[in-house]
């Protein structure tokens, strides 16, 4: 998905959405739900490229813009609630319509979406992915990211991880650089938790570092 065209057709083919030209600009493209007139997607063209703004709960604004490099803090809105993305081929269309209709959603209040389905496919695969990782092993971060699908999404691995609800299900403390270092400050329980986390499951950690040769899964 890169053009104009199929960026609106794809806002429109949700429910009782309309779209119109608010700067009088036909440049740019407001597409809005129908019922309470309030825009989800701000579509317009910028260094050549089509860009789309949409609105994003803040809780997963950070995912998405350290996922993507082409996801970034949106272009002349709000940046707490808004993200730009730059259509140029490297975002998933899957994922560009996961953001979209979250946008439709958010400007609606009635998502009805449990969290778990609010996450990207990436999300979960990232988690599950951590799940897999047995007692007594680590993975670095670069290695859930092309488990996950996406090698470059290494940040956003760490970004998720940080925010994980669920550490006893899905143990973050096993995930480590690719230096094998620690956390610097890890989310549960402290600097030094994570290191006790891996020592209590046998893995040998020496100056906040773990051997990757011996302990990588």
């Amino acid at each position: 998905m890169t053009t104009r065209e199929e960026v609106l057709a794809c806002c429109l083919a949700l429910k009782n959405t309309a779209s119109d030209q608010p700067f009088r600009d036909p440049g740019w493209t407001a597409v809005r739900r129908r019922g309470n007139r309030k825009i989800f997607a701000l579509i317009f063209e910028r260094n050549g490229q089509i860009w789309i703004n949409v609105k994003v709960d803040p809780e997963w604004r950070d995912f998405w813009r350290s996922a993507f490099q082409a996801v970034v803090p949106a272009y002349h809105m709000n940046k707490e609630h808004w993200n730009s993305i730059i259509l140029d081929g490297s975002v998933p269309e899957k994922d560009i319509r996961r953001m979209i209709g979250e946008s439709y959603d958010l400007v609606g209040k009635t998502s009805g979406r449990g969290k778990e389905d609010k996450m990207s496919e990436f999300a979960r695969d990232v988690y599950h992915a951590v799940a897999s990782i047995p007692k007594g092993k680590v993975a670095t971060y670069g290695q859930i990211a092309r488990l996950a699908g996406n090698p470059r999404a290494f940040r956003a691995v760490g970004s998720l991880l940080h925010k994980n609800k669920e550490p006893g299900v899905y143990p973050c403390h096993r995930v480590v650089n690719s230096q094998g270092q620690m956390a610097p400050d890890f989310a549960f329980g402290g600097a030094d938790e994570q290191a006790r986390k891996l020592e209590a499951e046998g893995v040998e950690v020496k100056n906040g570092r773990v051997d990757l040769k011996k302990w990588q899964m």
